[in-house]
């Protein structure tokens, strides 16, 4: 049987699949803080809090930092399709390479997808801050900072679609909230109301965009007009809640711990596969692990 080459029994395939996969559009470079992992795991020390300045004084006066610390182990991922030998030489119009642009978006988008999990499992016990306490919680707790609270509430008239108004002050809110952050020696982070996203369900983005773009919300002149960016995730799937993030920290909300980068592999014509199956298979495989940063920099809203 002669095989027709459509492109997918070429060098140039793998050139093709990260040229899609770069030209994807994706978030979690803009969320997350990327450290480069060189082990199975990595530590993060939390060590508290930088000290203030002060006046010199005697000398240097050395501060003690706080130890909290938590260990993230590499994860290692993978997507692969099968592909007929038969349905190569069929494919007159290119329709598997259609599938392995897929493949190339699927593996782009995979860490903002592993963001969203974050956001959603963030008040549950077990996905826990550097502090012990789950990422969105009304009790954190750090050295002499008292408790803070990162999980708000906000009345709406109906909480799966609320007003443009009520997303504004529910905004006014969380940003306030973030700002009054304490760190452990129960002075003011002074956080400032810059780089901050929005990130929100798909049927809360044109309201979302709404609140923050226009001149006037229920004719009142627009406080917060251009004070944050949207973004939709297809992956938040409880319509009443969204999230306010702080994205140009040192340390972002999220941390994305980089192993190895995705890789693209194929086993094609010529292979054992192909040989004896007549299965040609397309894949890709990556390790790295995103998990959570500053807790500080994330507050999550519920319209209730």
């Amino acid at each position: 049987m002669a095989v027709i080459n459509t492109g997918l029994l070429t060098k140039g395939l793998r050139s093709e699949f990260f040229n899609r996969f770069d030209s994807t559009a994706v978030h979690y470079t803009e969320l997350a803080t990327r450290v480069q992992s060189n082990s199975d795991s990595e530590t993060y020390r939390w060590l508290g809090t930088i000290p203030r300045m002060r006046e010199w004084g005697t000398g240097r006066l050395a501060k003690g930092l706080r130890s909290e610390s938590y260990s993230v182990e590499n994860l290692k991922y993978e997507a692969t399709i099968e592909v007929d030998r038969d349905e190569i030489a069929d494919d007159q119009t290119g329709q598997i390479r259609l599938r392995v642009g897929e493949l190339a978006q699927r593996a782009a988008t995979h860490k903002d997808y592993m963001i969203a999990q974050l956001l959603i499992n963030g008040e549950t016990a077990g996905y826990n801050s550097y502090d012990g306490v789950s990422f969105f919680n009304d009790a954190h707790v750090s050295g002499d900072s008292g408790s803070q609270d990162n999980k708000l509430t906000y009345d709406a008239t109906d909480p799966d679609d609320p007003t443009g108004a009520e997303f504004k002050s529910a905004l006014k809110q969380a940003i306030a909230t973030m700002l009054s952050c304490k760190d452990d020696r129960g002075d003011p982070m002074a956080i400032t109301a810059s780089g901050l996203v929005c990130v929100v369900p798909l049927t809360m983005y044109f309201t979302a965009l709404e609140a923050i773009n226009a001149t006037m919300v229920n004719s009142t002149s627009n406080v917060l007009q251009g004070v944050a960016r949207v973004i939709a995730f297809p992956w938040l799937t409880d319509v009443s809640k969204w999230y306010l993030l702080k994205a140009d920290g040192v340390v972002r909300p999220f941390i994305f711990q980089d192993r190895e980068p995705v890789e693209f592999t194929a086993l094609a014509d010529g292979s054992e596969e192909a040989f004896k199956r007549e299965k040609f298979l397309y894949g890709v495989r990556a390790r790295y692990r995103m998990t959570y940063g500053y807790w500080q920099f994330a507050v999550r809203t519920d319209f209730t």
